[in-house]
């Protein structure tokens, strides 16, 4: 049995919110109730749109602040089950980078 998910929801004004939980159907009504994150409570409805199960609550919470960290793109790569471009998004395109050189 899993003792820790990593989940991401889509709120109403269609950004999405990241965390990890050991409970998730109990914290996933906490956000829906408004109860959840400053984030979420301000943007329901909220819609749960990805999730993914660990052993333990410590590499959820890994992997949450992970997620977090990657661009719109790159979270809707996960989402839409497109894992094969997240290398792809993961990639520097500012000017400055040696490869764009």
């Amino acid at each position: 049995m899993p003792k820790g998910y990593m989940y991401i929801l889509e709120c109403s004004d269609g950004s999405y919110y990241t965390g990890s939980t050991k409970y998730l159907a109990k914290r996933f009504m906490q956000h829906a109730r408004g109860e959840g994150a400053n984030h979420t409570k301000k943007r329901l409805p909220v819609k749960l749109v990805y999730v993914e199960e660990y052993d333990r609550i410590d590499t959820a919470f890994y992997r949450e602040k992970q997620v977090q960290g990657w661009s719109r793109k790159k979270k809707e790569a996960l989402i839409t089950g497109m894992p094969e471009r997240l290398h792809e998004l993961a990639k520097c395109i500012n000017e400055t980078h040696y490869s764009n050189k």
